[in-house]
């Protein structure tokens, strides 16, 4: 019989600690974690203390504050990180991307740059790559890529393996699937693995998008969606005056429904609920 995995300990999140959290995640992450995030934070938390078998959030402080390797760090937002994603999540915006952007794209360059910022799991730059080849009956003879990065190790690990379970793909039409995913046995059950024509469109990397970036760019498209919500503002108009910087001439950054960009209007044109277009 298997071993049982060991319950997740319940933790208390006494105010010191969730401060001392708090903070050092907003600098690093720039994620903000206020007083309704404490149910959230503890049940990440109590994840870390079992795996490295401490007995509280004191002792893990303590662990995190000692740690000069900044593993724990990672670790630590890593596992804060909420990854929430679906495949053509928020599908007006593919179709924009297969109605608008990419006939102008076509008309003018075989060069073409996409960027998932934030691409948690992989669904959306595989939802993206789908679209293209849906749309770009000539795409293997252009110069066509897609960047996406995300913070988290864990996350990229599993999009990378590019293998999804039959409730990740809900959203995909059947026509979709059987073009783009092979169904595979495993040993836990039956998988959707993406289709090697797809999957050799996207290059994942990890990024933290408060640090520097070392792309070039420029980027034609920036999806950048549900992922600021979880910014202050100051680091949400940084962070659109930098994708802006890197969108090319006529460019667009695509956000989540859901988030408001206030300071676009004075770098970017709204187009339509979500997407702004560079000038």
């Amino acid at each position: 019989m298997p071993a049982q995995p060991l319950p997740i300990p319940s933790v208390e999140l006494d105010e010191n600690s969730h401060a001392f959290i708090s903070r050092i995640v907003h600098e690093k992450a720039g994620i903000v974690l206020g007083k309704g995030k404490q149910e959230l934070v503890k049940a990440r938390l109590a994840k870390r203390i079992r795996v490295l078998g401490l007995n509280n959030v004191k002792d893990y402080v303590a662990y995190l504050k000692e740690d000069r390797t900044g593993q724990e760090l990672r670790e630590l937002i890593d596992v804060i990180t909420t990854n929430k994603t679906s495949f053509f999540r928020e599908p007006d915006h593919f179709d924009f991307v297969a109605e608008t952007i990419v006939p102008a794209l076509r008309t003018r360059s075989t060069k073409m740059r996409f960027w998932s910022a934030g691409c948690s799991t992989g669904e959306e730059p595989y939802s993206l790559a789908i679209t293209l080849r849906e749309n770009l009956s000539n795409v293997d003879l252009l110069d066509v890529k897609i960047l996406a990065t995300d913070i988290s190790n864990r996350v990229l690990a599993y999009a990378r393996k590019a293998e999804y379970t039959q409730d990740k793909m809900e959203g995909v039409p059947e026509s979709i699937a059987k073009r783009y995913f092979v169904e595979v046995r495993r040993e836990n059950g039956t998988v959707w693995s993406v289709s090697k024509d797809v999957r050799e469109l996207v290059r994942f990397a990890r990024l933290n998008l408060l640090d520097e970036w070392p792309m070039k760019g420029p980027f034609d498209v920036i999806f950048c969606r549900n992922v600021m919500i979880y910014f202050d503002k100051a680091t949400r108009q940084t962070l659109v005056s930098r994708f802006c910087d890197y969108l090319s001439t006529g460019g667009y950054l695509i956000v989540g429904h859901s988030e408001g960009l206030s300071v676009s209007t004075r770098i970017l044109d709204y187009v339509r609920p979500g997407i702004y277009r560079k000038p």
